[in-house]
């Protein structure tokens, strides 16, 4: 067993060159973005799509919720879908059981993002890949965007 959270995450992200890169992108990233679409973020404060949300909200990011079952999160008015959003996005953040999850891409792409977040236990998607890249986002799957903000961004002092 590991000592620490923080012990195993670094052994995991840095393991291969591919990671190392991949973390080192969205560290980069996660400085320069301003705007993050929260696509199945749940009303329900004892869900990880709300936590993760409510974590970014207070790191400084406008957090846009997307749910159709809502009217507000986080003191945000909540969209129906991605196709409402009437404002530039840097990146879609999905909480989606895997089988939505090529049709919120295709909505997510006519937003123009920066890149398109896919959060733990969305599934794997590497068909995805292309068609985002084709179109100038990059797809970021099988990670938190809150551990990573924890882990990479966050002031440790």
């Amino acid at each position: 067993m590991q000592p620490s959270f923080n012990n195993w995450y670094e052994k995991k992200m840095y393991a291969t060159p591919a990671l190392t890169e991949e973390t080192e992108w969205v560290e980069q990233f996660l400085k320069e973005i301003s705007t993050v679409a929260v696509v199945g973020v749940s009303r329900n404060k004892t869900k990880d799509s709300y936590f993760v949300a409510r974590y970014l909200q207070r790191a400084g990011y406008d957090i846009i919720p997307v749910n159709p079952t809502a009217d507000e999160i986080l003191g945000k008015p909540a969209h129906a879908d991605l196709r409402s959003i009437d404002k530039p996005v840097d990146v879609v953040n999905m909480f989606l059981r895997p089988d939505f999850i090529s049709e919120a891409v295709d909505q997510a792409l006519e937003l123009n993002p920066k890149c398109i977040w896919l959060q733990l236990g969305t599934g794997s998607h590497e068909g995805l890949e292309d068609k985002i890249s084709q179109s100038g986002a990059r797809l970021i799957q099988k990670r938190c965007m809150k551990v990573d903000h924890q882990f990479l961004i966050r002031d440790r002092s």
